[in-house]
């Protein structure tokens, strides 16, 4: 009879041990329920022990957690339809508090859609498109303006992307802890036009690239005209003062041609004389052509002597 009996309660001893053990990682936080209702602290990493039937063990994530909200469409201050894309970090700060308020991560998540997308919205129609997209250190050009519904808005009262989303953070903290949940950090992830918008953007950036290639063709041309003009200018130079060497060059040939035909001819004034007389035949009589010269003319007087 007491090796049954002993065989029972082991077994018995394992079924409690079984339901009644239970191991908590690093990575954990857990509270212990009795028919639904919390039971004592918060449960850290370790070996514990629950009532085995009775109690449930509800764990919950250590870590920081992901949020990421569906993309909306939000008016900005002004008037630019665009859409915000929001991640979000946070993680379980308050296990019972957290398991009496949303239960489940899901239910968290959904608390998170509502209050982050309520003050993301209004912080986005609260503020111009400028502020959403640059930076606290952004340097504008002198002549920007920004004006809503007409009425300028002075450069001082600009605030950057930073600003704007610590104030997001801010607003978005106040209203998590009553969940047991603490929210670290609220980003942006995309800002986009809606369509229409984004189809006249594409089209003033198609303008304004048209018009700056425009005005770099006309600078080309210019300076172009500009290059031709002083090779034109530099060309007629350069022939003019070549010209004016190869005259000059001409010149003294001729005149040292005609020094050595003058000294060659002065040495011989008739022989010169009768050469200069033979070469005026030569133009002046034809071959079908008649001269009528007196007989005693000078210019005759070379074909009087060849008979």
């Amino acid at each position: 009879m007491k090796a049954p009996i002993i065989i029972a309660l082991i077994f018995v001893t394992f079924l409690i041990a079984r339901g009644g053990l239970y191991v908590v990682n690093e990575a954990e936080q857990a509270i212990v329920t009795q028919f639904g209702k919390p039971v004592g602290d918060v449960v850290n990493r370790g070996l514990h022990f629950k009532l085995p039937f009775v109690q449930n063990v509800n764990r919950f994530e250590k870590r920081i957690l992901k949020w990421d909200g569906d993309p909306n469409q939000i008016p900005t201050k002004d008037k630019k339809f665009i859409w915000i894309d929001t991640t979000a970090r946070w993680r379980i700060s308050d296990p019972l508090l957290f398991y009496t308020s949303v239960a489940t991560e899901r239910g968290a998540m959904g608390r998170l859609d509502d209050i982050i997308d309520s003050v993301v919205r209004d912080a986005v129609s609260n503020r111009l498109l400028v502020e959403l997209v640059r930076g606290s250190d952004y340097i504008g050009q002198p002549d920007e303006r920004f004006e809503v519904d007409g009425v300028a808005i002075p450069k001082d009262q600009l605030v950057g992307r930073e600003e704007i989303m610590a104030g997001i953070l801010k607003e978005a903290q106040s209203s998590t802890p009553e969940y047991g949940i603490e929210l670290l950090d609220v980003q942006i992830k995309r800002i986009n036009y809606v369509e229409q918008v984004r189809t006249r953007v594409y089209e003033r950036m198609i303008n304004e690239r048209k018009k700056v290639a425009a005005q770099y063709r006309s600078e080309g041309e210019g300076e172009k005209a500009e290059t031709l003009g002083k090779m034109q200018r530099e060309l007629k130079e350069i022939s003019s003062e070549a010209y004016r060497k190869a005259l000059e060059i001409r010149g003294a040939a001729d005149a040292e041609a005609a020094s050595i035909y003058a000294n060659a001819y002065n040495q011989d004034k008739d022989f010169y004389a009768f050469l200069r007389t033979l070469a005026s035949y030569k133009k002046t009589i034809n071959k079908n052509g008649r001269l009528v010269i007196s007989t005693d003319s000078d210019y005759f007087k070379y074909l009087k002597s060849a008979k």
